[in-house]
């Protein structure tokens, strides 16, 4: 305790303007002090104010590849469920393309419809199948309806149409009385677009056919 006394009289007693007075130790101490601070400096301006930007980046950077290593690791255990998820949407798919009549089907699905309204006790006034439309992977074929009947044989129709193993939709519905009649009394005439759809595949003639004669027009275009 004495020799801590002594010591900081010694430093309180120093000349800052006369080192070469001061006790060796003093002299020493100083000395390395100054060499770590020049150090302590030197490092700071040399090393870390060029070095410190990398390392924000780095870490940056690593909070980056730990998020994405998380994410695929979540994907890679999940990913027997996506491949369960994927089969089944195959299936679904499939359960839906077969809802989808061929060429040779298509005869018979027509044929289906109209006896489908004949079955709910509606008269046929019209059964018109327009041009097909070709979509991505499948073709429209619309079908102009009219029929004449009461409300009740409407209703059993389009539930006969429904209830149909190959999707045919209904569009345009237009209800009117027969020969002006109020709607309470008599027949109705119902005037209905049913729309079936029929899977169209890359060796299809008919697809073929249609993309010669819209080659065939481009060709007959480019010569005028």
């Amino acid at each position: 305790m004495n020799k801590l006394r002594e010591l900081l009289d010694q430093l309180r007693g120093l000349d800052p303007n006369d080192p070469g007075r001061w006790p060796v130790g003093v002299r020493i101490g100083t000395v390395m002090l100054l060499f770590v601070l020049v150090a302590a400096g030197g490092y700071y301006y040399f090393v870390w104010k060029s070095l410190h930007p990398l390392l924000i980046e780095a870490r940056a950077k690593e909070t980056e590849l730990v998020a994405t290593l998380e994410t695929k690791a979540r994907k890679a255990a999940n990913l027997q469920a996506y491949k369960d998820q994927l089969a089944e949407m195959e299936k679904s798919f499939g359960a839906m393309l077969r809802q989808l009549p061929n060429q040779t089907e298509v005869p018979n699905l027509l044929v289906d419809i109209s006896q489908t309204g004949l079955a709910a006790g509606l008269e046929e006034k019209l059964f018109q199948p327009q041009s097909e439309a070709r979509k991505d992977f499948y073709a429209e074929l619309p079908i102009s309806i009219r029929l004449t009947g009461d409300y009740h044989q409407m209703g059993n129709f389009a539930s006969g149409i429904a209830a149909l193993p190959r999707i045919v939709t209904l569009h345009n519905i237009e209800i009117a009385p027969l020969g002006g009649k109020d709607l309470t009394q008599g027949d109705l005439v119902l005037n209905v677009t049913a729309k079936t759809y029929r899977y169209v595949d890359e060796e299809d003639p008919a697809a073929a056919g249609a993309g010669k004669g819209k080659q065939g027009a481009s060709s007959k275009g480019g010569g005028k």
